[in-house]
């Protein structure tokens, strides 16, 4: 990014705008470019922009940095750690262009540790999760208004989400283990399980450990962590649909210490018969963007022959669920 719109930005924050000591490119953002700024004091920022209106996208991802910002700011009261929104422009006139500025958050995406830290990490992460969940919000859907404007209801909110992915599928000609009007059919057949939610909760909807930083500071020496990151896909909904990311191809009830933590929280983790059709159809949800996502992406002949190998057996199981 050329060093005087970085100006620009900064002093449109608030911030010293004298010329950054570093900045570059980070890897792993899919559709924002996403760029890390140090000032010369040391302090750390993280600025997202996004595609022009043009590029290709699913019909969710319209105004992700609304949502982005909306998770942050809607999670600073939940005492977990996560960036804290310094600026948001939307206006592609403006000197700064649209993006958004937020604080940088310490630690490292979630690697491997010993079975004992890693428990007492699942564990603190379930804590961590369960306090957003008591975040509520002012309606149903994704805040962005990329899909209409916020539902009354869940049933609603989710079905026109789920309506809008299946659209992209048909649009991008995605190539999926179904055909789309089946996939449609299955997760219809489950939508009367989501009358039980009456209260929209603050979801992230994409906890992968990509996603959550862990940091491991010289005081203690011990893990904990750093930041919960990338809350463009947060929706206003269901707490259960954050269960999916958290665990990415498999099945939550199998993670003990995440549960313990949550629940020692206060979260509520009851896998009834509805609940566990609820979250059939959230993980169909998410195997249905990944699947569809790479049209538009063009992530590569690697990237798709992994989705087909991991990912699309993985949404039948879970449509199977939904018709058992």
């Amino acid at each position: 990014m050329p060093q005087e719109r970085v100006r620009l930005i900064l002093e449109a924050a608030g911030l010293p705008s004298e010329r950054p000591a570093q900045c570059r490119s980070l890897s792993g953002g899919t559709y924002n470019d996403v760029e890390e700024v140090v000032l010369t004091d040391g302090s750390r920022y993280i600025l997202k922009t996004p595609p022009p209106p043009t590029a290709p996208g699913l019909s969710h991802e319209r105004e992700l940095l609304v949502s982005e910002a909306e998770f942050y700011r809607s999670a600073a009261p939940a005492d977990v750690p996560a960036p804290r929104v310094v600026a948001l422009c939307l206006d592609a006139s403006a000197p700064t262009g649209r993006h958004l500025l937020m604080t940088a958050c310490p630690g490292d995406p979630w690697g491997s540790f010993p079975d004992g830290e890693q428990a007492e990490l699942r564990q603190e992460l379930g804590r961590q999760v369960a306090r957003l969940h008591r975040v509520s919000g002012p309606g149903f859907g994704y805040p962005s208004g990329a899909l209409g404007p916020l539902a009354a209801d869940w049933r609603t909110a989710f079905t026109t989400m789920y309506d809008a992915v299946l659209d992209d599928a048909r649009r991008y000609h995605a190539r999926l283990p179904l055909p789309v009007d089946e996939v449609a059919r299955a997760a219809k057949s489950a939508y009367d399980a989501l009358d039980e939610v009456v209260e929209p909760c603050l979801v992230h909807f994409d906890l992968w450990r990509g996603n959550i930083l862990v940091e491991r500071p010289e005081s203690t020496g011990s893990p904990r962590i750093g930041g919960l990151i990338d809350g463009e896909r947060m929706f206003w909904g269901d707490p259960l649909a954050d269960f999916v990311s958290l665990a990415l191809l498999g099945d939550i009830q199998q993670d003990g210490a995440f549960l313990a933590g949550y629940q020692e929280a206060g979260g509520r983790a009851d896998f009834t018969p509805a609940a566990r059709r609820r979250l059939a159809l959230y993980r169909s949800y998410l195997y249905l963007i990944m699947l569809a996502e790479t049209v538009p992406r063009a992530l590569g002949a690697d990237h798709e022959s992994w989705l087909h190998e991991a990912v699309a057996p993985e949404l039948v199981a879970a449509l199977n669920e939904l018709e058992e």
